[in-house]
């Protein structure tokens, strides 16, 4: 089973980002869970998401306290939250930075497993025209996790933003372009 932290701020997209990974995941035939631990929490306050995702049943209703990986969709939040606290070294953190992963290291408490990064804000203000960091985040994931294909998951996404921005179908260029994008702007590999 994968353990995947997020943490985020409020309006970020973080709780939005780990469903719809939870949702690619099971149409690729995987058992899932998605769910945010909610609080207190209002637009630009710390909040944390989670998935599991298995290939058997998960019997398991719980947070997520040895994550496999973590998610930092706001690299402000290195400072304010222990987002390595529990985090496997086999496994990997994914912040969202202008930073290369020799220069987040120092920032992680001692942590020694894999750091990878990606400018999420950049891809998409270029891709989107606004600051939305849930959509690189998540291909970021995706990437390196290898959860799944990258062909499977671009497939998913496609069809799943067809009903989401049904509506507005003109956006869903840009969000693809950004998931492409990401998966292979990720630094860390």
């Amino acid at each position: 089973m994968l353990e995947i932290r997020w943490h985020g701020r409020g309006g970020q997209g973080a709780k939005t980002a780990s469903l719809l990974l939870a949702d690619a995941a099971f149409n690729t035939g995987k058992y899932i869970q998605g769910f945010p631990e909610y609080g207190p929490e209002r637009m630009g306050a710390p909040i944390t998401c989670y998935n599991r995702i298995s290939d058997d049943p998960i019997r398991i209703h719980s947070n997520i306290y040895e994550p496999d990986y973590v998610v930092v969709v706001d690299d402000t939040l290195l400072e304010a939250v222990d987002v390595t606290a529990g985090l496997k070294k086999e496994g990997a953190i994914i912040v969202n930075t202008t930073k290369t992963p020799e220069e987040i290291r120092p920032l992680l408490r001692g942590y020694e497993g894999r750091v990878c990064t990606i400018d999420a804000k950049t891809i998409s203000i270029d891709t989107l025209g606004k600051y939305f960091p849930n959509t690189p985040m998540l291909a970021a994931v995706v990437k390196v996790t290898g959860v799944m294909s990258d062909e499977d998951f671009l497939k998913d996404m496609e069809s799943s933003f067809a009903h989401k921005f049904a509506k507005k179908p003109e956006v869903i260029p840009g969000n693809m372009e950004a998931l492409r994008r990401s998966m292979h702007e990720v630094k860390g590999l």
